[in-house]
């Protein structure tokens, strides 16, 4: 699958702390880097500067309560196209397959055997 974003972040974001996922990719190999900060404007404003200093371009978080609010404020003053989702709750979110038990069964027997 095509990568539209080499350099994103997704946002999951709780009342005292928000936890960033950026993902960079460069010559198909993607790098992730985790990090928990805190609510506070100081700490939004360091995770702001953060991801522009990694040149991260889209950041996505869900639609938490009002606990997005501050963080969309702070980041939407940086260079950062934002996109607010409420991703399961409308279904935009697709599962990868996941083999039922008995064909899980069967591959682990055929890798045995091999």
């Amino acid at each position: 699958m095509e990568v539209l974003y080499p350099r994103c972040a997704g946002l999951d974001v709780h009342k005292d702390m928000v936890v960033a996922c950026l993902r960079v990719t460069v010559n198909g190999i993607a790098r992730r880097e985790v990090r928990a900060v805190g609510t506070t404007t100081r700490a939004l404003l360091e995770l702001s500067e953060w991801l522009a200093s990694e040149s991260c371009t889209h950041i996505v978080m869900e639609a938490t309560r009002v606990y997005w609010k501050p963080v969309w404020h702070i980041l939407g003053d940086g260079d950062f196209t934002l996109l607010l989702a409420n991703l399961l709750a409308h279904g935009l979110i697709r599962g990868i397959f996941v083999p039922d038990a008995q064909a899980q069964e069967m591959r682990g027997l055929f890798r045995t055997r091999k």
